[in-house]
């Protein structure tokens, strides 16, 4: 399978203005996160996909690929897709890896990549919830998947709901986090990009309920590792602390 890894990378933030250029022990976040997915054995080519200039010119100041995309994107889906059809060379698939994932695994997209054998239409990782904490956190969104694996929902409340137990329920049942990172089989990229924003993602504002709703199927892996993303200057000194800790 020839595979496209594309990291979107926005200039304008509300709360994380040119996040990407923001300095981590020495390097850009976006070179941190391009050398990482650069490492995976499945990828056959790694691009990112932004709409400044600014960040264009560093991406290939360090010798990275770049592709100059629109500023009027919803997400990174969306970004995703144009990049695509840009290019000249086929891809089977595409993998999206956030930009602001500086401690990304590669084994975590190499196995994501593992999933993308030609029938699958989309995919993605979960991880299981270990805290209580974590399940009632509406920033921490919780997937619901089935017996072939497969997600039912994705939601920011903790589902399923647990009748009869007040507290606790992480331990009554087992919870997955959704890790957001996707696959797309480069013709259902296509499709999935074309549809109207769904009621569902209204509700919850999560794009990927807009392809259950529309009836695509969404494989799912777990993972057993953490990711570390960065939102604001506040996780930026959280990360930059993890760093120390594991340069130690």
């Amino acid at each position: 399978m020839k595979i496209l890894a594309i990291i979107p990378a926005r200039y304008a933030s509300t709360r994380f203005p040119a996040k990407p250029l923001a300095d981590l022990g020495g390097q850009s976040m976006i070179k941190r996160v391009y050398t990482q997915v650069s490492k995976c054995s499945a990828i056959t080519k790694v691009m990112v996909a932004t709409d400044h200039t600014e960040i264009a010119n560093h991406v290939l100041a360090f010798g990275g690929s770049v592709c100059m995309t629109s500023e009027n994107h919803a997400s990174g889906t969306d970004r995703c897709y144009e990049v695509l059809s840009k290019e000249q060379e086929l891809f089977d698939y595409v993998i999206n890896i956030q930009g602001d994932e500086p401690f990304i695994s590669p084994t975590q997209i190499d196995l994501l990549a593992s999933l993308l054998d030609g029938e699958t239409e989309l995919a993605t990782l979960i991880k299981k919830l270990e805290t209580q904490e974590q399940l009632i956190n509406p920033n921490v969104v919780k997937a619901v998947i089935n017996e072939n694996k497969e997600a039912m929902y994705f939601s920011r409340s903790p589902i399923p709901y647990w009748r009869g137990e007040e507290t606790d329920w992480a331990n009554q049942h087992t919870y997955y986090k959704h890790i957001g990172m996707y696959g797309y089989r480069s013709d259902i990229l296509k499709k999935i990009t074309s549809l109207k924003i769904s009621s569902l993602e209204k509700a919850e504002s999560l794009e990927q309920l807009r392809w259950l709703e529309n009836g695509f199927k969404i494989k799912t892996a777990e993972t057993t590792l953490e990711t570390v993303g960065i939102d604001t200057p506040a996780d930026l000194e959280h990360a930059l602390k993890y760093l120390k800790s594991i340069d130690a």
